[in-house]
């Protein structure tokens, strides 16, 4: 996850992202006569998948729950510290067709897998099997906008935001980018030409060294990684509120800390967005 991180330079929340492709992908469905009608209709295609969230968060053993720093303790409080949050994207969120993912086994659906909101993005998901994925090996080429053009977290987007890497999907005949829904139909108009993507895999499992509600990603000109951090605003975690900062991402700059969730319930669940809040951190000795 670590390697992947920098990926994780998410323009507007994930979520949020997803909740309007989701609603987007519907009724584009439903108007191809695909069986899709509305949000419902678009996650009703597939039964017996992992329930939206998939995973439940961890929890300390009983007594074993630490409390706040002591006034003795050798760290720093940083004050004016922006706090997000971030997840494995649920491929039960997602509403494109079933295809065979390099690397995989079966098949899974391919805005989860190439979209800007899914595992290309983040780095890692959660199946409808309910067993976490994650993408392996990047592929050739960058990012599309949703109109089909290259763009660049190199120079800030400044092309427009990302929608799907530069390949696994198909160019409608505007050249925009599209593809097929499970529920039947098209998500931008029908494809006419596919754009293939080489060197891409990926592959079972997690980031292994990062835990809910006990890694967070930092800025490490700030945070060192192996900070140990208490963050008062999550006392009540189930971990007393003691994070280890474990990961990096593109749009964690400065005073912001990104913490490692298990997913909300529904993707309209942005997760927690709070500003000047105060941390307390102690670096890593050596």
């Amino acid at each position: 996850m670590i390697a992947l991180a920098p990926l994780r330079a998410r323009l507007t929340p994930l979520a949020t992202l997803i909740a309007v492709a989701v609603a987007c992908a519907a009724g584009s469905a439903q108007a191809a006569g695909g069986g899709g009608t509305g949000l419902e209709g678009a996650r009703g295609v597939t039964s017996g998948g992992a329930a939206l969230g998939g995973l439940a968060p961890t929890r300390a053993p009983a007594g074993a729950i630490p409390g706040p720093p002591a006034k003795s303790a050798r760290g720093t409080w940083l004050r004016g510290v922006t706090i997000t949050e971030y997840w494995p994207a649920p491929e039960s969120w997602f509403v494109g067709r079933l295809v065979k993912a390099p690397g995989l086994p079966g098949e899974h659906r391919i805005d989860w897998l190439y979209s800007a909101m899914g595992l290309s993005m983040e780095g890692e998901g959660i199946g409808l099997d309910g067993r976490m994925y994650h993408i392996n090996a990047l592929g050739d080429g960058g990012w599309v906008t949703a109109a089909g053009v290259a763009t660049s977290p190199a120079d800030d987007w400044s092309s427009g935001s990302p929608f799907w890497r530069a390949g696994g999907y198909w160019r409608d005949r505007s050249g925009a980018v599209t593809f097929p829904l499970q529920a039947g139909g098209w998500s931008a108009g029908r494809g006419r030409a596919y754009v293939p993507l080489p060197g891409v895999t990926f592959a079972a499992g997690g980031a292994p060294r990062l835990h809910f509600y006990q890694s967070i990603a930092v800025d490490p000109r700030v945070i060192p990684l192996g900070s140990r951090v208490y963050v008062p605003a999550y006392r009540n975690d189930g971990h007393g509120g003691w994070f280890l900062a474990q990961d990096t991402g593109g749009a964690i700059d400065g005073r912001h800390i990104d913490v490692y969730r298990s997913p909300p319930a529904s993707p309209s669940d942005s997760g927690h967005y709070m500003t000047g809040k105060q941390i307390f951190v102690i670096r890593p000795h050596g």
